[in-house]
């Protein structure tokens, strides 16, 4: 499996505390089968991230992990604010990219969706990149489910993170996330682990299992691994259902 979405590069941004805290999130990472994590640090104005610096950072990680035989390799990339991307050069954004692939791991800004977004997703289509909007489940509102339908309809992946796709009731006709993912709303899952000391855990496998419990099985294998394979080969993805 592949992890598109993690803070475990170390002392950095609000994730990973220190060395042993990444090796830790490493180890979680391999108990569950995940041979790749993309280490998304936060691109925004309240995080010093530096980005010239992350191909250095990512190397000395796995260079660590290397040496005590984890079998996880570390990709680089970044979780950019949707108020950041206005500012960022044409190399830097190619740099936060996953695996510099050209695919844009998108924070929405706090609150509902809202039509500066869909701008947002538009100006970096028009800047050659593509984009997958992080967490859509922090900015659920009214009109939820209609932004996301119109984001999904521009070519923009949705990515829902795994421990809260856990926590639906697939018994529950009514659990508006489940019915989503039935409807085809769900393109990725992620960890958006930040620490081994407690939050999220690095575990994908419990939240693909809660999806077959609800969607066809060749969906979830293209969620859980066609979809993320070529995402990091920086090919173009779209869902075929």
């Amino acid at each position: 499996m592949i992890d598109l979405h993690c803070h475990i590069l170390p002392a950095l941004d609000d994730g990973a505390l220190d060395l042993a805290d990444s090796v830790a999130m490493a180890r979680e990472a391999e108990r569950d089968g995940i041979a790749v994590v993309c280490a998304t640090p936060h691109i925004r104005s309240d995080h010093d991230v530096r980005i010239e610096e992350l191909p250095l950072r990512v190397a000395e990680l796995q260079r660590e992990l290397d040496e005590r035989g984890i079998g996880v390799r570390v990709v680089q990339g970044g979780e950019v604010s949707q108020l950041a991307v206005g500012a960022l050069s044409a190399e830097h954004l190619r740099a936060v990219s996953l695996d510099e692939g050209g695919w844009i791991l998108l924070e929405p800004a706090p609150g509902a969706l809202a039509d500066e977004l869909t701008a947002v997703i538009e100006q970096l289509a028009a800047r050659g990149a593509r984009t997958i909007l992080a967490h859509p489940e922090r900015h659920a509102d009214a009109d939820f489910e209609r932004r996301l339908r119109v984001l999904a309809a521009r070519g923009c992946l949705l990515q829902w993170t795994a421990d809260f796709i856990v926590q639906r009731d697939a018994g529950d006709p009514d659990d508006y996330v489940l019915r989503l993912a039935r409807e085809g709303l769900v393109h990725l899952l992620c960890s958006d682990a930040h620490s081994s000391h407690g939050g999220r855990p690095l575990r994908l496998s419990a939240g693909y299992e809660r999806l077959r419990e609800v969607c066809p099985p060749e969906r979830v294998d293209w969620i859980a691994h066609e979809a993320p394979a070529a995402i990091l080969r920086g090919e173009p993805v779209a869902p075929s259902w």
